[in-house]
């Protein structure tokens, strides 16, 4: 009998005792991919306290003030983020001769439905205030190294011998650039790093494909979409620079092409738009006080202990109560007339400017704040290999014309008894 069929046996045998059954024989329905599948693992998983939390995470933060239908959570997107890492990992699969492919495509599912984890109440709004550089991946890394996921991964082990199930699910929830900046001490194989591209990479990532999908469907814009089937289609696996790497098809060029512009598209109208930016300045402003008074990033525990429910219903407290230190934007957040407005300036206006103009105009400063810039952006073009037809392996940038050109500048955060001053003096100097 060959060694490798024997070995296979062996595994079905230990996952038979074990009790764990592998088939996805439990489904949920989803409003972007029809119908997601799991398995008995992913339920326990799913049924888990740290991802049922998502259910109170919103994917968008705060911005269904601006956008009603962004009520959408990180809980369906993880779901989402599985549906596609498993369509992204079979298409290859099928093209490429994966090691132990049954195993990858376990760890890739759960990785993907850990990747967002660690995200704080309102997803991204307050994480550069309240968690600086290491960002939400840092308690995404804890909560699946936590005591509460641990009795799932022990299942794992057990039908899987001598696999490291954390370390392996770290490495594709997180990828290879985060975990090194976090100081993670993990060395990816070649197919690793690779296969992290599945959920965490740049431009085919599973995480990314499903929010722009999600988003503009939520928020009824229609510039998130592009073809992602065909995109997902004509991935492929292919040696370039010396490593392997999640490359594309020249056929499929038109849908990575539509997925930049996607992206720029949705940065503009959703993301970065200034009625949002808002927003996310007040909360943010809100939540650092909030979260110091609480105590909440002193453990896993009590982290995970909040959801956009305890924020909303400490906003809506601190909005009655003018001597509570969260009142101003408390009450910015639910009367929108007292709503600070969101000014982008271009880079030619410096720092030095903006104070004189603050000056000149006599705003005081609990009246205005300036986010400046701090590094020059580089425009967007696609950067992955490309199959030719005949063959050879090429740089995107040589197929394609398309490129996002670099939007650099500051924003400035007004009172709106200020805005109309601020607006005729920026403009004098442009």
């Amino acid at each position: 009998m060959d060694v490798r069929v024997d070995l296979n046996i062996k595994e079905a045998c230990v996952r038979a005792l074990s009790g764990v059954c592998f088939d996805r024989q439990q489904k949920i329905y989803d409003a972007v991919h029809g119908f997601i599948r799991f398995n008995e693992i992913e339920r326990m998983l799913i049924d888990s306290e740290p991802f049922q939390r998502l259910h109170h995470i919103h994917q968008l933060g705060i911005a269904y003030i601006v956008y009603p239908g962004a009520t959408h959570t990180r809980f369906e997107h993880s779901l989402g983020a599985m549906e596609l890492a498993t369509r992204i990992f079979e298409r290859i699969a099928s093209k490429f001769p994966l090691p132990n492919a049954d195993y990858w495509i376990q760890i890739i599912r759960l990785a993907a439905l850990c990747h967002d984890l660690g995200h704080l109440p309102f997803s991204h709004d307050a994480e550069k205030a309240l968690l600086g550089t290491a960002g939400h991946e840092e308690w995404t890394r804890k909560a699946i190294d936590s005591e509460q996921l641990m009795p799932i991964w022990s299942k794992l082990e057990v039908c899987f011998p001598g696999r490291p199930i954390v370390n392996d699910i770290l490495k594709m929830a997180i990828g290879e650039k985060k975990l090194f900046e976090m100081g993670a001490s993990l060395e990816f194989s070649n197919v690793e790093r690779m296969l992290s591209q599945i959920v965490t990479g740049d431009f085919f990532g599973a995480d990314r494909i499903d929010y722009l999908l999600r988003d503009a469907q939520c928020t009824g814009v229609s510039y998130g979409l592009f073809d992602y089937h065909q995109l997902i289609e004509m991935l492929c696996v292919v040696s370039f620079d010396e490593q392997l790497q999640l490359g594309i098809e020249e056929n499929g060029m038109a849908s990575c092409e539509a997925l930049l512009l996607a992206r720029h598209f949705m940065h503009q109208r959703v993301y970065q738009y200034s009625s949002v930016k808002a927003y996310k300045y007040h909360l943010a402003r809100f939540l650092k006080p909030f979260f110091a008074k609480g105590d909440y990033l002193s453990s896993l525990e009590a982290y995970l202990s909040l959801s956009d429910c305890e924020v909303l219903a400490a906003l809506r407290k601190a909005a009655k109560d003018p001597t509570d230190p969260g009142h101003l934007d408390a009450d910015s957040l639910m009367r929108r007339e007292k709503r600070f407005k969101a000014i982008f300036v271009k880079e030619r206006v410096g720092e030095k400017e903006l104070k004189n103009a603050q000056a000149q105009l006599r705003i005081p400063s609990e009246a205005i704040h300036f986010d400046l810039s701090e590094s020059k952006k580089e425009k967007k073009g696609l950067g992955f290999p490309v199959k030719l037809r005949s063959g050879n392996i090429v740089s995107a940038e040589q197929c394609s014309k398309i490129f996002i050109p670099a939007s650099n500048g500051h924003w400035v955060y007004l009172a709106p008894e200020h805005e109309k001053a601020w607006r005729g003096s920026i403009e004098e100097w442009l």
